[in-house]
């Protein structure tokens, strides 16, 4: 209980003083033994130890229980009492009593007050300069009931809070605080749901910026009140706050934006290099002058590169700085004019010397940490402006199982082994899906078929490429899918039995994400990325000539169309409103020019937010995703012209992986979605690092 705590509570808080373990022996019934027999050695305590601690310790230390301190808080009070200053008061010094014949609750509750103790510790250590030669590590670990999603949180910049995004025993996704030297984090009311990582903290911590909904958002941690500062309609991807008030952050597709943290229309920093062919900019990071940033760039010439919010787009250097995965950080050091870069390299936290005065790099990169966990450019860390550094360990991403849910969310059951998987989508009888997952290296990514009538699961994409997001054709005897096979994400296509390799589809200089294929198999919808007008829809026909036409190509994204049942209708999802919506709209298969203003006859389908549309067998029907997860159905009518009814609510589905959503039967009866798994990724501690920069000095 309570008062085997206090006792392990006191053990670690000897051992942090002392370096030395308060009872110990050559194997665990040697430490037993200790425990009952012997006391600690008062003499290694160091000469400087308050009187009043040498008493705090021992009355934790008692053997009997009835003799030991009373309650936690105690601790908390005389502790906070010594580092204040705060006179003594009178006290008797601990009396040692009888030897307490029962050692196994006080080892079993050694595990509880670790973390106690942990955190005292750290908050006696951070209320003094750490010393200049020492870095200090300690683990916070996750609860069951509050594992944060994915992998992503952030440390604010003066290193006293985590915030992370977690679903809570609501059910509602939103983002989380946790002080450093609490064992409680508190969700933040007003932040949206869902969150969609990484977010970004303001330079004074009192505010955490964070996208939702189609929006880039702020904050306010003390009260939880949040307001809109911009649209931000592509997925925002890493951003950085500087002390005037200005906010930069990237968007996939895009490049980096600007806006004032009172908010505002966004304007670009940066322009794509077409001629590398990049498709966003991303991960932005200022510098200590506050007009320079360091940024990533996606394309032939990715890498790192300085960017200034005082050059004009066209103008910023071209000249990479580091060439590794694109998302880096910037951390600060004791000079003014020089820090550390902190990125990724082999599933591994680099460092290396930066000159802020010149901008460039210089010295050699070093490790920091071993295993940390990723998502495809991103790594799992995070650092403050005085030294304090975060990371996670582990495998990347997140495990999960296909699970088949009813019309009223009860799970009726899964389907293969866990693993890091995405973009799942059924055969056309639904006895099967094909799914892509990572490998147990966290690189790429392949195809995984299911069968689900006989219980097996295949391999279907072979070699080092990714293979990603699929479509069936309507027989269901081939499988279209994206893969990187030629350096760019090209369509292809193999059958479903295997019987021979894959065959190219379709080659062009964008990158392409396959959709859905017409009832009559002529016509294969997909998704095409350009920089100028970001995600179009574009038709592929699969006979004859081949060549490929827009469907809808506007300022805004659309994608992730769905032709109805009889071939005359697509669904489709758009940002046009500030947030995803899912519109309807006539198809003509003799058509080859695309709507490029976005006025043509459209229907809005959903209200609140929609994404994957998909049609019942018959078409009287459209099922869809909230930006919540929740399942929506609709009533329609496509004769003689469209008509969508009043959307009804189903149930509430699992929050998917980042980048992933369901799938489901066409007949609406059941729904397949990615349940996440309590995994060694998503149980991972935070690893908290204080001076971590200390420790590179010795290396």
């Amino acid at each position: 209980d309570r008062r085997a705590d206090i006792w392990a509570f006191g053990c670690v808080l000897y051992e942090a003083l002392t370096s030395k373990m308060a009872f110990s022996g050559e194997t665990v019934t040697d430490t037993l033994a200790a425990v009952v027999r012997a006391e600690p050695d008062w003499s290694l305590l160091p000469p400087a130890t308050p009187a009043r601690l040498r008493v705090l310790l021992q009355r934790c230390l008692q053997k009997d229980p009835k003799q030991r301190l009373q309650a936690i808080g105690e601790a908390r009070i005389a502790i906070d009492e010594i580092l204040s200053g705060t006179p003594e008061r009178s006290s008797s010094a601990a009396v040692t009593g009888p030897f307490w014949r029962r050692a196994l609750p006080w080892a079993g509750g050694a595990l509880a007050g670790a973390l106690v103790a942990g955190l005292i510790v750290w908050k006696l250590l951070a209320s003094a300069p750490a010393p200049a030669a020492n870095s200090i590590h300690f683990q916070i670990p996750i609860t069951s009931t509050l594992a944060p999603g994915g992998g992503w949180f952030a440390v604010s910049p003066d290193g006293r809070q985590l915030a992370f995004a977690a679903t809570g025993s609501d059910g509602v996704s939103r983002l989380w605080v946790r002080p450093l030297d609490s064992l409680e984090a508190r969700p933040l009311s007003g932040s949206a749901s869902p969150i969609f990582p990484p977010f970004f903290w303001s330079p004074d911590s009192r505010y955490i910026a964070y996208n939702a909904g189609g929006k880039l958002n702020k904050v306010e941690v003390s009260s939880g009140t949040a307001e809109i500062l911009c649209d931000a309609p592509g997925y925002v991807v890493g951003g950085s706050w500087n002390r005037d008030g200005v906010i930069i952050f990237g968007q996939v597709p895009g490049v980096i934006m600007r806006v004032s943290a009172s908010g505002g229309a966004a304007t670009p920093v940066t322009a794509l290099d077409l001629s590398h062919k990049e498709r966003y900019h991303a991960y932005p990071s200022f510098l200590p002058d506050g007009r320079h940033f360091i940024y990533g760039r996606s394309g032939s010439a990715n890498g790192v590169y300085v960017g200034s919010i005082d050059a004009k787009p066209q103008e910023q250097d071209s000249k990479p700085l580091l060439a590794t995965d694109i998302a880096a950080m910037y951390a600060p050091s004791s000079d003014p004019n020089s820090g550390q870069l902190l990125f990724m390299r082999n599933r591994a936290l680099m460092a290396q010397p930066f000159d802020a005065s010149r901008l460039s790099l210089f010295g050699d990169p070093v490790t920091v940490a071993e295993n940390v966990g990723t998502f495809q450019d991103d790594g799992f860390f995070s650092v403050s402006a005085n030294g304090v550094l975060v990371y996670r360990a582990g495998g990347a991403g997140q495990t999960s199982r296909l699970t088949w849910f009813d019309r009223q969310g009860k799970a009726l059951g899964t389907a293969g082994e866990p693993g890091d998987y995405g973009l799942p989508s059924l055969s056309p009888d639904g006895k099967r899906a094909v799914a892509a997952r990572r490998d147990a290296q966290g690189g790429n990514m392949a195809l995984w078929l299911f069968d689900f009538s006989r219980s097996t699961t295949t391999r279907f994409t072979f070699g080092s490429t990714s293979a990603l997001s699929t479509t069936w054709s309507p027989d269901g005897s081939r499988i279209i899918f994206e893969s990187n096979a030629s350096g760019e994400f090209d369509l292809y296509q193999k059958p479903a039995n295997g019987a021979t390799g894959e065959e190219l589809l379709l080659k062009t200089s964008d990158t392409k994400r396959p959709s859905d294929v017409s009832g009559d198999g002529r016509f294969l919808l997909y998704d095409s990325f350009d920089p100028k007008t970001k995600a179009d829809l574009w038709v592929l026909p699969l006979g004859g000539n081949q060549k490929p036409f827009p469907f809808l190509q506007t300022q805004f994204n659309e994608g992730d169309g769905h032709f109805s049942p009889d071939g005359h209708w697509v669904a489709y999802a758009s940002d046009e409103s500030g947030h995803e919506e899912i519109y309807v709209r006539p198809f003509s298969p003799n058509s080859t020019s695309a709507d490029t203003s976005g006025a043509g006859a459209k229907w809005q389908v959903s209200y609140g937010g929609g994404q994957e549309a998909r049609w019942s067998t018959d078409g009287k029907k459209l099922y869809y995703l909230t930006l919540d997860w929740k399942v929506m159905e609709v009533d329609v009518a496509t004769s003689p012209t469209f008509q969508a009814g009043t959307p009804k609510l189903l149930f509430q589905a699992p929050e998917q992986p980042s980048g992933s959503n369901g799938d489901y039967t066409v007949d609406g009866k059941r729904f397949l979605f990615l349940m996440p798994e309590q995994n060694r990724q998503a149980q991972a501690p935070f690893d908290v690092v204080l001076n971590w920069q200390a420790a590179l000095e010795k290396q």
